[in-house]
This record gives C-alpha cells, sequence and structure tokens, in this order.
C-alpha cells in the first residue's frame, strides 16, 4: 500500500515538472519572438535610414513635398504640437488622478466617471481626429493648427496619465498622509508636500507614456492640424509633424530614402525619451528609497 501512494505521488510530480517545463518553456519561445519581431523591424528601419540621416537631412527644410532637403521644419512641428498636448494635459491629468484618490468617495458618479476614462483610452485615435476636426477646426474655427492638434492630442493622453497617476498615488503608504495630518498640515500641504513627491517616478512614467503616444500619432494629427511644411510661427499655424510627414512620403511614394530616414529619426527620439525616462524615474525611485 505505502509502495503504491510512494509511486503515486512520484507519478504526480513528474506530472507537475512538465507541465511547469511546457509553460516557462512555451512562454519562454513567445517572448523570444516577440522579441525576434521587434528586433528584426526597428533593424530593419535603422539599417535602412540611418545612412541617409545627416546634417543636411536634420537643418534644412523639405524641397518639393518633401522629396528633397531636409525635415527641419517637421520635427520643429512636432515638437510644438506634442508640447502642447502635453502642456495641456498633463494638469489636467494630474489633478484629476487627485481627485480620485484623495477626495472622491467610491459613489455611482465616480464609477461612471472611472468606467468613461478606460472606455476613453480604447477609443481609435481616427475618432479623436474627428472630433477635433469638427469641434475644434470648425465649430471653434481654430482652423488646422498646432493649438487644435494639440488639443485633441490632451483628450487622447488624459487617460494614460490619469491612470499611472493614479496608480502611483495609491502606493504612497497611509501612514504618510496620516503622519503629515497629524502634525498640523492641511490635507492640501500633505498632497503637494508628500504625496505628490513620493510619487514622481509614477507620474513621470505615465507623462513619457504620453508623450510616446503623442510623438506616433497619425490620423489624429493629420485631421487637425493639417500638412503645411512650413515652420509655424505660433501655435495658430498648421504644420506638419513627423508622423504625418513618413505617412505621406510612404503613401505617395516621394522618396523611399527620406522616408525610411524619417522613421529611423522618430525610432531614435522615442527610444531617446524612453531611456530617458527610465533613468529619471530609477533615480527619483532611489532617492524615495534613500
Amino acid at each position: 500500500m505505502n509502495h503504491i501512494k510512494h509511486e503515486s505521488r512520484k507519478y504526480l510530480k513528474k506530472i507537475k515538472t512538465s507541465k511547469n517545463f511546457m509553460f516557462y518553456g512555451g512562454t519562454g519561445i513567445l517572448a523570444a519572438i516577440t522579441l525576434a519581431a521587434l528586433i528584426i523591424i526597428v533593424g530593419y528601419i535603422l539599417v535602412n535610414g540611418l545612412t541617409h540621416i545627416n546634417f543636411e537631412f536634420l537643418t534644412q527644410e523639405p524641397k518639393r513635398m518633401g522629396k528633397e532637403g531636409g525635415i527641419f521644419s517637421v520635427i520643429i512641428g512636432t515638437l510644438m504640437v506634442t508640447g502642447v498636448g502635453i502642456l495641456i494635459a498633463t494638469p489636467i491629468g494630474i489633478a484629476a488622478a487627485i481627485y480620485f484618490t484623495e477626495y472622491a468617495k467610491n459613489g455611482k458618479w465616480v464609477t461612471i466617471i472611472r468606467f468613461f476614462t478606460e472606455i476613453l483610452a480604447g477609443i481609435p485615435s481616427i475618432i479623436f481626429g474627428l472630433f477635433g476636426f469638427a469641434f475644434f477646426v470648425i465649430f471653434l474655427g481654430m482652423g488646422w493648427s498646432v493649438i487644435s492638434g494639440g488639443l485633441t492630442l490632451a483628450l487622447m493622453v488624459l487617460p494614460t496619465l490619469i491612470r499611472a497617476t493614479e496608480e502611483s498615488l495609491k502606493t504612497v503608504p497611509m501612514a504618510y498622509r496620516e503622519g503629515s495630518l497629524s502634525l498640523g498640515a492641511t490635507r492640501w500641504q500633505t498632497i503637494v508636500k508628500v504625496i505628490i513627491p513620493c510619487c514622481k517616478p509614477g507620474i513621470l512614467t505615465g507623462l513619457i507614456l504620453g508623450i510616446g503616444r503623442a510623438i506616433g500619432e497619425t490620423a489624429a494629427v493629420m485631421l487637425t492640424v493639417g500638412g503645411s511644411l512650413r515652420i509655424p510661427t505660433s501655435i495658430f499655424d498648421s504644420t506638419r509633424t513627423m508622423s504625418v510627414h513618413l505617412y505621406v512620403l510612404a503613401a505617395e511614394g516621394l522618396s523611399q530614402e527620406k522616408t525610411y530616414a524619417t522613421a529611423a529619426l522618430l525610432i531614435i527620439i522615442v527610444l531617446l525619451i524612453n531611456t530617458t525616462a527610465n533613468l529619471i524615474s530609477s533615480r527619483l525611485g532611489g532617492n524615495y528609497g534613500n
């Protein structure tokens, strides 16, 4: 009888070991396939694009609809549109997250607002573009401009920023709040002086995720910013972002070299932003831990 029990345990242990091996092996294979696909795509674009990136490409303005020249005005337009969107979305997103976490009580209206915030994060960018075109460009009379595109991008970035900030605020121990309040600080002073400094890495992560999405958007920007190749002198001028410029070059077949160079530069910018964000977040997190 004991021999049968022993053999049964050995058999069950073998089955468990086999299942674990299959699970971890399958997960590893899928991860390797995903990583290989990413390396192949990014590598192919960089190999074909880096050779065409030079000083003239970065400093000259586009000529003949982008077939010749560089993309200096396009880079400036990208920075302006993204900057306007982030400047608008950041204070609104952080304030909304603070309200949901620190002030609002779990009720029907808060649940509804959070539900629609989650839905907003999953809406396709073309829908945002159509809304921005109908509301900002036509109804408000802003026309195709940097401000129209920035406001549209702000709406797209808000859900990501709110969720990241809210989750970061929840990680701050309740003892920090109680200790600050017990020392005579108001709730607002506690939020500004104690809670937010502890949440800098999480808030920065949400901000960088928003910037990454904003830089890569095409449909929403095309419908609200326009496609002018001139350097915008104000937020009410039309311009063209790098993603839109890349789409135009590829769709119309103007220049394969410029297409790959623009795509490679866009990838490099996104990688630099993410790397910088990770370094800053790690440093801030280290300081917080100390």
